[in-house]
């Protein structure tokens, strides 16, 4: 019964870290701003480490079940 929690928690988190990575790649791949009014290395830098501590999470998650 505790392992739905896990898995909604662990798809969650997997599919937001993987969807932010992805989009981030793309927006530097076009050279486009990731966010606007910041360092442009600064912002790459944290939306690719957010995301892989959200697909962390989500591995982290996965293993609970």
């Amino acid at each position: 019964m505790e392992s739905g929690p896990a898995i909604f928690a662990g798809t969650a988190f997997a599919l937001f870290g993987a969807a932010l990575m992805v989009w981030t790649g793309a927006r530097l791949l076009h050279r486009a701003p990731v966010a606007h009014g910041v360092s442009p290395v600064a912002a790459a830098t944290l939306a690719t480490a957010f995301g892989v501590i959200f697909l962390a999470l989500g591995v982290w998650c996965f293993g609970r079940v």
